[in-house]
């Protein structure tokens, strides 16, 4: 599909973001990263449907996550409960605060799905240290391909985040959707630096 260069009005009730997708190919060096004392991270297998969409919500609300609270039980359950998917917790000061996602069902390709942690962990070396676990669970695994995507509606250091921990953009799309805000999957407060319209 062609697009022509110019602005495109986006219906009210919607939301737009520019799509980057990354990827590596061989596990990079680790960037130097530090875990306070009361970080840890724990494998859960087949977590329950609320406690993971409780703590998706925490992570990913501000930044307007949003997919897999369009999912039904059943639908988000099938996900939760694939043995090829590989969760984990990121714990600090005995709270659930971060998530680890890594589906491999497709192969030797390997897809970082949701990758977070919570506002209050910004800026605390959280982010390092958490992506230091998720390039090591990954790679662990004999795979030809790490890759992600992020959108525009993400933190804003999120493109460039993931490239100094060894990702390469290589394609960008644009998403629109139902704003989750005005859905109800969303607080209205959420995401204030994204206007409702």
């Amino acid at each position: 599909m062609s697009l022509d260069n110019g602005f495109y009005d986006i219906p009210r009730g919607k939301i737009a973001a520019v799509v980057t997708y990354l990827e590596m190919h061989e596990k990079p060096p680790l960037r130097p990263a530090r875990a306070a004392p009361d970080w840890e991270l724990r494998p859960v297998e087949r977590p329950a449907v609320e406690w993971y969409r409780s703590l998706y919500r925490r992570v990913g609300e501000d930044w307007l996550w949003f997919s897999r609270l369009l999912l039904s039980d059943e639908e988000l359950g099938a996900i939760l409960q694939d043995p090829d998917i590989d969760f984990h917790v990121f714990r600090a000061g005995g709270r659930d605060e971060g998530i680890i996602e890594l589906d491999f069902r497709k192969g030797t390709d390997c897809e970082l799905a949701f990758f977070g942690i919570s506002p209050a962990l910004l800026g605390r070396g959280a982010g390092r240290w958490l992506m230091n676990q998720a390039l090591e669970l990954a790679w662990s695994r004999p795979i030809g391909r790490l890759w992600l995507h992020t959108c525009t509606l993400d933190h804003p250091q999120a493109v460039s985040f993931y490239c100094r921990s060894g990702f390469h953009p290589y394609r960008r799309e644009v998403e629109v959707a139902d704003d989750p805000r005005l859905v109800g999957k969303a607080r209205k407060e959420a995401a204030p630096h994204v206007p409702i319209l």
